[in-house]
């Protein structure tokens, strides 16, 4: 590990308020009642998922330099904070504000805050995100950028879902789960319906009459959907199955079906398999600023019936989608808060 002396900074260390958590995943081992100000030199700055890092140079208690591991948060939210991939560069000075490590000896915290040399400064609190995001413009054809609702009973997806009529190889797997399973977070992107529910936005087009294209944020691969059966023949099996669909009312129906085994691809803690089959309706609300569905599922490996359950987005201002690339390094931060760092 790097010592020395890291010119024109001092450490200052404050313990001050305590801040709520960011996001669903951040972890135990930071002491949210011990927050403090730090002040030293970008060594890293990974825009990655599964979460965006920053490594830091700066000075510890006893005045050595050290690196400090800071865990943000994805990409997408953070853009929606005004942060991007280029906001910094390795040599800028930063002043960070974020809860330590309850291990006094490692270098590891969350960041509430953070500014940069000139006094710009940087906000990690998603609340300030809502502005922007209030600003969308209504949708009237299902087109533009969603991303998941989380008011009004439709809660987030972190948990396997309760009450779903499983298998007992379903429950089996429901029953030892627990969230570091989660392929995404070694960079395997689960299909749908578990694709259209992650927090993450997604972008509807419609490149011509007869096809719906879904991009979701922080996933290179599309979603096709084939209109008034003009699709192409289908090819091999795929995570992302073969859609084919039709407007009935002021509603899309997607069937689903020629897709292979695939880890929680059904839902959060549940996998599907190549016999699962897919029925899924959206509909716009009539102000054009929400999209519900009705999602029906069938997979007798892991179900033991066909079970429907029920999904929301609401629109956001209209940009282009963001994709960051999924390495393994920030893959083992965000697994083990860094210990593997020091």
């Amino acid at each position: 590990m790097q010592k020395g002396t890291l010119l024109s900074f001092v450490a200052t260390f404050l313990v001050i308020a305590v801040l709520p958590a960011n996001a669903h995943h951040s972890h135990a081992s930071l002491n949210r009642d011990d927050v403090r100000l730090y002040q030293g030199r970008v060594a890293k700055y990974s825009w990655t998922m599964p979460h965006v890092f920053l490594q830091i140079d700066a000075p510890d208690a006893d005045g050595n330099i050290v690196q400090y591991t800071v865990e943000l948060q994805h990409p997408p939210a953070m853009a929606r904070l005004g942060w991007a991939k280029d906001t910094w560069k390795q040599g800028d000075r930063i002043t960070w504000q974020g809860p330590h490590d309850r291990d006094l000896n490692r270098y590891y915290t969350g960041m509430s805050w953070a500014e940069k040399g000139d006094g710009a400064r940087l906000s990690t609190d998603r609340r300030s995100a809502a502005v922007v995001e209030n600003n969308a413009v209504p949708s009237t054809d299902f087109t533009g950028l969603w991303k998941r609702s989380d008011e009004g009973g439709f809660n987030p997806h972190y948990k396997p879902p309760k009450g779903w009529p499983f298998s007992a190889k379903g429950q089996e797997i429901v029953d030892n789960f627990h969230e570091d399973q989660n392929p995404m977070v070694t960079c395997g992107n689960p299909g749908p319906p578990k694709m259209m529910i992650v927090p993450y936005p997604m972008v509807l087009m419609r490149p011509d009459e007869n096809t719906v294209v879904i991009e979701r944020e922080l996933m290179k691969e599309k979603r096709y959907v084939y209109l008034n059966g003009t699709g192409p023949e289908m090819g091999a099996p795929s995570r992302l199955g073969y859609s084919t669909g039709k407007f009935e009312g002021n509603s899309l129906i997607v069937e689903t079906t020629h897709f292979i085994d695939d880890p929680w691809g059904s839902h959060t803690g549940v996998d599907s398999s190549s016999e699962k089959h897919l029925v899924e309706k959206f509909t716009m609300s009539d102000d054009g600023l929400f999209l519900h569905a009705d999602i029906t599922l069938t997979d007798p490996v892991y179900l033991s019936k066909p079970h429907t359950f029920k999904h929301r987005w609401e629109k956001l201002s209209d940009r282009p989608v963001i994709q960051a690339p999924c390495t393994m390094e920030a893959a083992r931060l965000y697994l083990e808060a860094g210990y593997g760092q020091n």
